[in-house]
This record gives structure tokens, C-alpha cells and sequence, in this order.
């Protein structure tokens, strides 16, 4: 049996706010958790337990190749938000600009153009405001 498996839901919660801290920063997930209404507190709890603490904490990609990944998927849906997000994300789990720049190359092949062009005004945006 697969020892994941056998994790209950509150150590994924839990596994998952620290790897969402360490990828995304401790001041946009203290945002993000004030920012919970009665709403929005089940999605936000999903997210945290399933992407952070269910995918992010696999075994077989470290987080640069998922930072690498995610930043690929989000310019193909066009997410531009989240892609700023992530490019500082990648940044934090060791890709450097040049990698990332060589992504977003890498998209214009496989994407398309513009939407490469969309990633590099993302880009050099977030990158101006990362603080490491």
C-alpha cells in the first residue's frame, strides 16, 4: 500500500500550508488566509490540502521542473495573475531568469507567439518586484 495513501486529511492540510508557504511566501498565504470568508474558506482549504499538500509533495519532480511545469500551464490558459505569482515561485525554488526566460521561448514553439509575448510582459513585471 502506498504510505500517502494512508495520510488523513489534516497532515495533507498541514503538509500543505508549509509547502505553500516555502513555494509562494508567507505574506501571500497570511493574504490569502485573512482574505477567507465562509465562502471562499472550503476552496481555499482544497488547495492548500490537495495542490499543496497531495501534489506538491510528491516524489518525482523536485519543484523547479513543477515550477517549470505550472509556469507553462499557466500561459497556456492565459492566467496571467497566477503567472506572476508563479514566476516569483519559480524564482524561490531555484530556477533562475534565464531559465525561466527559456521557457517562455519555449512557449512561444508550442503555444503560440502572443502568448509568449503576454508571458514576457508578465514576466519582467514580476521579476521587477520580486525581493528574493
Amino acid at each position: 500500500m502506498n504510505p500517502r495513501s494512508q495520510r488523513t486529511e489534516a497532515q495533507a492540510l498541514q503538509d500543505g500550508m508549509t509547502v505553500r508557504r516555502e513555494v509562494l511566501s508567507d505574506a501571500h498565504v497570511d493574504r490569502a488566509e485573512s482574505g477567507k470568508t465562509g465562502f471562499t474558506e472550503d476552496f481555499q482549504d482544497f488547495i492548500s490540502r490537495y495542490a499543496w499538500g497531495e501534489i506538491w509533495t510528491r516524489p518525482g519532480l523536485d519543484r523547479r521542473m513543477r515550477s517549470a511545469c505550472v509556469l507553462t500551464a499557466l500561459i497556456a490558459a492565459g492566467h496571467w495573475e497566477e503567472f506572476e505569482m508563479h514566476v516569483k515561485a519559480a524564482l524561490r525554488n531555484g530556477l533562475s531568469t534565464d531559465e525561466i526566460k527559456e521557457i517562455l521561448l519555449q512557449s512561444a514553439i508550442y503555444l503560440s507567439v502572443p502568448s509568449a509575448n503576454n508571458a514576457f510582459k508578465h514576466a519582467q513585471k514580476a521579476l521587477s518586484e520580486y525581493s528574493g
